[in-house]
């Protein structure tokens, strides 16, 4: 009775010691840490994403819900030759085979218009859509431009269909969210998401092109897909990867929305795109440059000629001047230059701000066509009406206005004369003053093949050394 006793006794003790040591060590603690001396206060922030703009809390689902349903999956067929077996070799006897690719497509009207990447549907002889909701559409091409990398198809659908909305790619900043939406596997439409890092991207380095540049994942079969922002508008289509393997590993580009906007609209009013020249020549500034032409300016356009009657001549811009903005967007290299002018059409009005004598001066500059095309071999092209044209039973091609006198007899021997269609140079078909351009850069302004329509309606092909 005694050991129990004395085992009761000690436990009771035990728990008032305990009691007393809490009472001690952690609610006096916790009660000073609140000091009725408002200067004495620390606010230690634990965590600021409830304060970040665009944090981790950006609520992506509203984007993918207005996107995934717009974004198709795009099969193009098309017919490659090849020997199929010793035989065939042997005596010659390539055969014929259909050849299947794939990439993606966005719906931009409720109509069936759908945008692509012209790399996606180049050389095919048929092309099948298939929608998120698993329909298929045979599809029908309206027009192309190569030098954009942008297509434009049609499907005929008996309702009416979802579709995205364009943009301003202009609007969009470095650092802001986007998802990329693709459909490369026809097993519906697939999201990704990152930030643009930066923008107006030559990947040529020969500045013809003007990417904006994202980490959101995109491989091969998202071609033509849709870059949206967190409203769901679309500002780029996605055309390209940046990869050693073939695979995404870190930059994707793709065709800021305002210049595939304007290609759209182009193809379904001309049939090819209408290009709005500003006249004037010369190059970005940077460091080096900046040195060897005696500027102190570090960014911007620097003009080195200026077109004789072109809008900028008639402006007043001079051989010397820096362009730093057109209608308020910053031109830092040519890139920018290149990318904006891709968004306007002959007779548009810029807001151009150059930077004279160290100081800035606003013009207002109206664009213009640029509708002939000097091709030394040959001499001036321009571009024909359809008139002019149907005249040779030609569906295309640039019109000789003028033989060059260096080899005019040599061409006269031949029948070649002011009036002849140019359909292709270097194996390019010529659609526009814009494709007689991209021929001349595939071989450093040499031309290696020309194909001709002669004024009495004969197909000839010349090849030169």
């Amino acid at each position: 009775m005694k050991k129990f006793l004395t085992l009761v006794c000690v436990s009771a003790l035990g728990g008032a010691m305990t009691l007393g040591a809490y009472k001690q060590f952690f609610e006096d603690s916790s009660s000073n840490k609140v000091s009725e001396n408002p200067e004495s206060n620390i606010a230690i922030p634990v965590s600021l994403n409830a304060n970040l703009k665009g944090g981790t809390n950006v609520d992506f689902t509203t984007a993918a819900e207005e996107t995934v349903h717009s974004v198709v999956h795009v099969k193009n067929t098309t017919l490659s030759k090849g020997y199929t077996s010793f035989e065939d070799l042997f005596f010659g006897r390539p055969q014929q085979r259909p050849q299947i690719g794939t990439g993606s497509g966005v719906i931009i009207s409720p109509d069936g218009y759908i945008i692509t990447n012209n790399h996606v549907i180049e050389g095919a002889e048929s092309m099948e859509i298939t929608t998120n909701d698993n329909k298929t559409y045979d599809a029908k091409l309206i027009g192309t431009d190569p030098n954009t990398d942008i297509a434009l198809l049609k499907i005929e659908a008996d309702e009416s269909l979802d579709y995205t909305t364009f943009g301003d790619s202009n609007t969009a900043r470095i650092g802001e969210w986007v998802l990329a939406v693709g459909n490369p596997f026809n097993l519906n439409s697939t999201v990704t998401a990152g930030i643009i890092s930066a923008k107006s991207r030559d990947l040529s380095g020969q500045n013809t092109q003007s990417f904006i540049q994202t980490d959101a994942a995109v491989n091969p079969g998202n071609s033509g897909g849709a870059l949206v922002n967190i409203n769901g508008e679309l500002i780029g289509i996605n055309t390209a990867i940046s990869s050693q393997t073939g695979s995404y590993i870190g930059y994707s580009f793709a065709v800021p929305s305002n210049i595939a906007r304007k290609v759209v609209e182009d193809l379904m009013e001309y049939g090819n795109v209408q290009n709005g020249i500003l006249g004037v020549i010369g190059g970005e500034l940077n460091s080096k440059n900046s040195q060897e032409l005696g500027v102190e300016q570090t960014e911007g356009f620097f003009v080195s000629d200026v077109q004789k009657g072109t809008g900028a001549d008639k402006a007043g811009i001079k051989k010397g001047d820096i362009i730093q903005q057109l209608d308020g967007v910053k031109i830092s290299k040519f890139s920018d230059l290149k990318g904006f002018l891709n968004t306007k059409s002959p007779e548009d009005q810029v807001e151009v701000m150059i930077l004279r004598n160290d100081k800035q001066k606003i013009v207002m500059v109206t664009l213009e066509k640029l509708t002939t095309i000097d091709i030394p071999i040959i001499g001036t092209l321009r571009e024909p009406t359809k008139k002019e044209l149907e005249r040779l039973d030609a569906d295309y091609g640039l019109e000789l206005l003028t033989l060059s006198d260096m080899h005019r007899e040599d061409w006269e021997s031949d029948g070649i004369s002011e009036g002849s269609i140019v359909t292709a140079i270097n194996d390019i078909k010529i659609k526009s003053i814009t494709d007689a351009q991209r021929a001349l850069d595939k071989y450093s302004n040499k031309v290696l093949r020309m194909s001709i329509v002669k004024n009495n309606g004969e197909n000839v092909v010349y090849r030169f050394r």
